[in-house]
């Protein structure tokens, strides 16, 4: 909604449905259905995009899939692969197949255009009943710095790293007490605060691999 209002042509992949989803979409956003999951899903909405604009300006990847890991070791196994499919390496096949309308973005308006990677202070001090979710997250905080390198000098990439913006419906009162307790602000920072760091790199020309913490100083705790 944040882009809309800036005037972006707003291109949102989707799984499924949602309310959230069709309200984009009565604002004038283009819903293109894609699954993470399968590399030829993302290659036909990539082409799909690449049909429909020559230029990107602006790519965020944050969809991901968040699961404890599972207990039996090939459950775990089939778990990892899913979760390192749809967290890490989904983003870089769109950073990949965006790359040169990413780079004609910045041709047509002479600033360089930006990727931002959404994912988790987890990257930093990861939980251990979620590893494969953690190491999912670590390895796209990596490639954040690989493609800052590799699409330099037309195009930034950052990553945004949240903490406890929103809790989940499943969080107990007693699960919300122990994060705010080891979260040095002490409160819920809601997803306005992500939504605020996007706009502010979007408005700052000179930051590219930067790997930013909105987490109200959780990793510290």
């Amino acid at each position: 909604m944040a882009l809309l209002e800036r005037g972006y042509r707003v291109f949102a992949l989707y799984r499924s449905k949602t309310d959230d989803l069709l309200q984009l979409a009565d604002r004038g956003a283009i819903t293109l259905k894609a699954d993470l999951a399968d590399p030829d899903s993302l290659d036909r909405a990539i082409a799909n995009i690449l049909q429909q604009s020559e230029a990107v300006h602006l790519l965020v990847n944050n969809a991901s899939e968040f699961t404890a890991d599972e207990a039996d070791q090939q459950a775990l196994a089939r778990q990892a692969s899913r979760l390192f499919q749809v967290n890490s390496v989904a983003p870089m096949i769109l950073m990949a197949g965006l790359a040169g309308a990413l780079r004609q973005g910045c041709s047509d308006n002479s600033a360089p255009t930006l990727v931002i990677n959404i994912t988790d202070i987890f990257v930093e001090k990861p939980n251990p009943k979620f590893a494969a979710y953690c190491a999912s997250k670590a390895a796209l905080s990596n490639l954040t710095l690989s493609y800052a390198r590799m699409l330099a000098p037309e195009v930034r990439v950052n990553a945004i790293m949240p903490g406890p913006v929103c809790f989940l419906p499943d969080h107990t009162a007693e699960d919300q007490a122990r994060v705010l307790s080891e979260t040095l602000l002490a409160r819920e920072g809601g997803f306005d605060c992500v939504v605020q760091q996007i706009l502010a790199l979007l408005d700052n020309h000179f930051m590219t691999g930067a790997l930013i913490p909105v987490d109200g100083g959780r990793r510290l705790a």
